[in-house]
C-alpha cells in the first residue's frame, strides 16, 4: 500500500541571526522558493505545506501552487522546539510519513531527496536526519576523537569519517512520532533512527549573513554554469 507522504517547509517569520532569512532575495527570488521548487520536482509528495506563523508565506504558497499551514503564534518564537511544530501539524493533517524540508538549505537536489525518503521506507525507520560525512581530524572537549596524538599524523583519507547532522531533510513515521511525543514530549529522534549522508551542497544551511552570501554566490554562478550539477 502506497504511503501518504506530506512535506512541511517550516518558515518562522522571526529569526535572530539573520532577519527574515526565508524571504531573502537571490536572483530576485525568495530563498524559500528554491526549496519549494525542489520539493515539487521530487514528485514524491502527496502534499507540500509551507508551515508558518505568518500569513506572509500564504501568498508565497499560493503563487507556487503548494498548500499553507498557519501554525499558532505560540509556535513562532525562538524557543519553539521542532517537536512541537511537527506534533501540532500531525494532529491536524493526517499522513503516513511527514518530511521536514529545510527552507534554508536551498542547494538540495530533488533526486537526492527521493533517495533519502526511499531509504527511510526501505529500512522501516521511525525517524531520520541527514548528515554530512567528513574526513577531518576531530577534537571534542580538547580530546581527539578519530586520531591519536601519540601516533604519526594520519592522512585525512585514512581517518574514520565523522558525521555531522545538517538537518536539510528530517522525516518521521507519523503514528510513532505522535505516540513518542505524547509519552515524552519529544520525538525528533525516536524509535529506529536513521542517518543519511547527503552532498556537501545539501549540507549548506543559511544561518547568518555569511552563509547567505555563500549560497547566493553559488546559485548565481550555478544559474549560468550549472555548477551544482558539475560537482555532484
Amino acid at each position: 500500500m502506497k504511503k501518504k507522504i506530506f512535506a512541511i517547509i517550516p518558515a518562522r517569520i522571526g529569526s535572530q541571526r539573520l532577519k527574515k532569512k526565508n524571504l531573502a532575495l537571490i536572483n530576485k527570488k525568495p530563498l524559500i522558493e528554491y526549496v519549494v521548487d525542489t520539493a515539487k520536482k521530487t514528485k514524491i509528495f502527496d502534499k507540500i505545506y509551507i508551515n508558518s506563523d505568518s500569513q506572509i508565506f500564504n501568498k508565497i504558497a499560493f503563487n507556487n501552487g503548494v498548500d499553507f499551514y498557519l501554525r499558532d503564534v505560540k509556535f513562532g518564537s525562538s524557543n519553539t522546539k521542532s517537536d512541537d511544530v511537527v506534533y501540532d501539524f500531525l494532529k491536524k493533517k493526517k499522513c503516513d510519513i511527514v518530511v521536514w524540508v529545510n527552507p534554508i538549505a536551498p542547494l538540495q537536489d530533488s533526486g537526492e531527496i527521493k533517495k533519502v525518503i526511499n531509504f527511510f521506507i526501505q529500512k522501516k525507520l521511525n525517524s531520520l536526519i541527514t548528515t554530512n560525512k567528513l574526513k577531518n581530524h576531530v577534537i571534542y572537549q580538547k580530546k581527539p576523537l578519530n586520531f591519536k596524538v601519540k601516533e604519526r599524523f594520519a592522512k585525512t583519507q585514512q581517518l574514520e569519517p565523522i558525521e555531522i547532522m545538517v538537518y536539510s531533510i528530517m522525516m518521521w513515521n507519523s503514528k510513532t512520532f505522535i505516540k513518542a511525543y505524547e509519552k515524552d514530549r519529544k520525538a525528533i529522534l525516536h524509535g529506529k533512527v536513521g542517518y543519511y549522508p547527503v552532498s556537501k551542497f545539501s549540507g549548506i544551511i543559511v544561518k547568518d549573513k555569511i552563509d547567505l552570501e555563500i549560497v547566493s554566490t553559488i546559485l548565481k554562478v550555478s544559474k549560468k554554469k550549472n555548477l551544482i550539477k558539475y560537482f555532484k
